[in-house]
């Protein structure tokens, strides 16, 4: 069973550095295990790959995001069940699902992704990664994507490197955060192809519901941008696609809605049947 997330009340500081000391933690533990029972195989039956699907779902792509708690609200959707979740996204209209996989802060778990991945939908693993073995642990799973985000390796671009090239020798589809022209600019030197701009400042929790628009002048033909933090209308993923954002992520406030699956049609312009 997941763990009671630690909630944090307010714009706390450091909490980038509560995050990494959690997965530093998780990944000596990975480390051991693996060293003791091998690494797992790779999955044989991945999800669809994320750019590809969401080039094709058309404007204005919603990323639903399984996500039964956070780290300054705590519990969000204690009640949804990863397995109810894929329904109601697939219903829903959701062109790909992020999946939160961190214990400590977010309530879940790694086993969220094998109930997500009846969805049929991409499958896109959110967690704090740092170490090439997490890589190794994702495409275990049917994720075909994996969060990196950049800030966690400020001084580090040769981990940062390391894990990114790490993901593409596993066939999975590194997606790459950002928060500012320091991390967009680490991300393009790593030749980053997908590109998520979140407005909240993980360090602080600060929400700048500017960023996107600042941001995105910056994007080039070639790169596919996603935008994630502070979204909750239709009219904001639209707005979003006409700057030039492929598509935006989604999980707060479809988790905290009294009619989930309306909320997300909402978002997604599909009327219910």
């Amino acid at each position: 069973m997941p763990q009671a997330p630690n909630h944090i009340s307010g714009k706390s500081p450091n909490m980038l550095k509560r995050f990494v000391q959690a997965k530093e933690e998780e990944v000596a533990e990975l480390k051991q295990t693996f060293a003791r029972y091998g690494p797992p195989l790779p999955c044989s039956a991945r999800s669809p790959a994320l750019a590809s699907t969401l080039s094709q779902a058309g404007p204005g792509a919603v990323i639903a995001e399984y996500k039964p708690a956070s780290p300054s609200q705590g519990p969000i959707a204690p009640d949804l069940a990863p397995k109810q979740a894929g329904e109601l996204f697939v219903q829903g209209g959701a062109a790909a699902v992020s999946v939160l996989t961190d214990r400590r802060f977010f309530g879940s778990s790694l086993q969220a992704l094998a109930a997500l991945a009846g969805t049929g939908l991409p499958l896109l693993r959110k967690d704090f990664v740092i170490d090439p073995i997490q890589v190794t642990e994702t495409a275990a799973t049917p994720a075909s994507a994996f969060l990196l985000i950049a800030r966690l390796f400020a001084r580090d671009s040769e981990g940062f490197r390391l894990v990114y090239e790490s993901g593409l020798s596993a066939g999975l589809d590194p997606v790459v955060e950002v928060f500012d022209l320091q991390d967009l600019a680490a991300a393009k030197d790593l030749g980053a192809r997908i590109i998520l701009v979140n407005s909240r400042d993980l360090d602080t929790l600060h929400l700048d519901r500017d960023r996107h628009r600042r941001l995105i002048k910056y994007k080039e033909d070639s790169e596919l941008w996603i935008c994630a933090s502070g979204l909750s209308t239709r009219s904001q993923i639209e707005e979003m696609d006409r700057l030039g954002y492929t598509a935006g992520l989604i999980g707060t406030s479809i988790m905290h809605s009294q009619d989930r699956l309306s909320a997300l049609q909402a978002l997604t312009n599909v009327k219910e049947l």
